[in-house]
């Protein structure tokens, strides 16, 4: 038994973090370059052929998975990893160093990065398969490209890996509130696992979650906010749906169930689980000093509130009995 004015901070309200109330603009990546040639990626490659025309030579051409591109009269020249404009030189150095060139003027453009296929399930506006650039696969840009996290979404997300072995490539760090399975020493992820993140954490911590690669599975998981109990002399127990933007407190359970139904009711007992989940803790509230301010505490999701039964509500609650069956025994029978 505790009483509300000595309440130790570990009993104190556990309110869920509002979905509404994060930054996930935190969770974006600065290093991300959507301009990086990767294999997969579809370039254009264009060349003057002929100065005195000035007749060009346009051509659609995929990076290998060796990290190359055949370029017409040039050969294989390896632009994985690079920046289009790096690209571009080195298939410029490359003619030239072939004697294909003397003086090139050689374009290398990006057609269509290699995509990845994510699907994100869940509480998200729009799920579904979302199709992302494979260099700027960020968590934040398949919640972005599923129309953002609904109402019901929680602060938890899981992401399955979806490679298959021979394609498990080493992957970045995750935040330390991530929970792993399934990841070896060296941090490569292994198909089929999955990571666990707390949103809320990561944005807290300013740290980048993971990478995201082609068939990998986001889901975002929704709120289970336990009901608010309220009993004892009230004029409406029951069950009542905890808030998810606002905090609720104690009178304001009190008002739900319709207020006291004694008129001297003031003993009240919060009913709260403690953080471990195994043993419960009774916190001793005085109706009177809530409404004074002094102790109308904060609940939390899963609390019970029970107004109590004392000797003045028995006395009141008798001579109301007595009264009524009195009265109602002086009335003429017809």
């Amino acid at each position: 038994m505790y009483r509300a004015e000595t309440l130790p901070a570990e009993l104190m309200a556990k309110v869920p973090v509002s979905i509404d109330s994060l930054d996930l603009s935190k969770l974006a990546d600065p290093s991300v370059q959507t301009d990086v040639v990767s294999p997969g990626d579809l370039l254009e490659v264009t060349l003057v052929t002929d100065f005195s025309k000035w007749t060009t030579s346009t051509t659609p051409v995929r990076v290998s998975p060796d990290g190359t591109i055949e370029v017409p009269l040039v050969g294989r020249v390896q632009v994985a990893g690079m920046e289009i404009e790096q690209a571009e030189q080195a298939v410029i150095t490359e003619s030239v160093a072939r004697g294909v060139f003397r003086s090139p003027c050689i374009t290398v453009t990006m057609k269509q990065p290699r995509m990845n296929k994510i699907t994100v399930l869940g509480a998200v506006e729009k799920p579904g398969v979302q199709e992302l650039p494979r260099n700027a696969s960020t968590l934040l840009a398949a919640l972005v490209a599923a129309g953002g996290l609904s109402k019901e979404a929680s602060t938890e997300l899981e992401i399955r890996r979806g490679k298959t072995a021979e394609d498990v490539v080493k992957r970045p760090p995750v935040a330390r509130d991530a929970s792993l399975a399934g990841y070896d020493e060296r941090g490569e992820g292994l198909p089929g696992t999955s990571i666990r993140i707390n949103l809320a954490t990561a944005v807290r911590d300013g740290v980048i979650p993971c990478r995201l690669e082609d068939g990998d599975v986001v889901h975002v998981l929704k709120r289970d906010i336990p009901p608010v109990s309220v009993i004892g002399l009230v004029q409406k127990p029951g069950e009542f749906e905890f808030p998810r933007n606002r905090p609720l407190y104690f009178l304001d359970a009190v008002a739900l169930a319709g207020g006291v139904s004694s008129p001297v009711a003031d003993k009240a007992l919060i009913i709260r689980r403690t953080s471990d989940q195994k043993t419960v803790a009774q916190i001793e509230v005085s109706i009177q000093a809530a409404k004074r301010g002094a102790q109308n505490l904060e609940l939390q999701p899963g609390d019970t509130v029970s107004i109590e039964r004392t000797p003045a509500t028995v006395f009141v609650d008798t001579l109301q009995t007595f009264f009524r069956i009195g009265f109602s025994s002086n009335l003429p029978i017809f």
